[in-house]
């Protein structure tokens, strides 16, 4: 019963996928996805009450993928006993790959996931990353960069999901570029490395 359940939300996935692809977002509704998906609408609403629900749902298993992703970087960088700044780059590429960027369906879900981030699953999401990286940096306890204070690990996590946030509503081509990725890398250094009060030798951002 779980497999078959599981295939029939993947269907409708797909479906929402494909109307958004071809038709755009006002063409997406609960009916025409059931139709597109080959099911009654009464299947459809036997697994989501709503359209908002559906794409809450896929954009919360994209998420789901990301954090799992994320916390195999903060793991592998712990066990390889690396410099905690080297876990940076590939965790803020992670992010603005998952988040920023893409095409067709993909622009318009990510729009529609950002327009919905104040629910309760996507603020847990983003305090759940943040806690992980602190007690990640407590058991790295590497002298450079000590576990931030909680008000910096917040400005420092919502800074830069903020600015993939905006980029994205403002249908922004910088996150497909270099220069958005070292932007986001220097602000999470300097905040990073400056915890302990000393001046961060990326403040300059040199």
């Amino acid at each position: 019963m779980q497999r078959r359940a599981w295939r029939t939300i993947l269907t409708i996935f797909e479906a929402t996928a494909q109307i958004l692809e071809r038709d755009g977002e006002k063409a997406l509704t609960t009916n025409r996805v059931a139709e597109r998906a080959g099911f009654s609408i009464g299947t459809l609403y036997q697994y989501f009450p709503s359209m908002d629900a559906i794409l809450l749902a896929m954009i919360d298993l994209e998420r789901r993928r990301v954090i799992r992703e994320l916390e195999r970087l903060l793991d592998d960088a712990e066990a390889t006993g690396g410099h905690p700044r080297d876990v940076v780059r590939p965790f803020v590429r992670a992010l603005v790959a998952a988040f920023g960027t893409g095409d067709g369906a993909r622009r318009l879900l990510l729009k529609r996931g950002w327009l919905l981030d104040h629910t309760p699953q996507v603020v847990a999401a983003t305090q759940e990353m943040a806690a992980r990286i602190h007690a990640a940096l407590a058991r790295r306890a590497h002298p450079d960069v000590p576990p931030p204070a909680p008000a910096a690990l917040f400005v420092m996590t919502r800074a830069v999901l903020g600015a993939i946030r905006a980029a994205v509503l403002e249908d922004s081509p910088l996150p497909e570029t270099p220069e958005f990725e070292d932007a986001l890398v220097r602000m999470s250094l300097t905040m990073l490395e400056s915890t302990d009060g000393k001046e961060s030798p990326y403040s300059r951002f040199t």
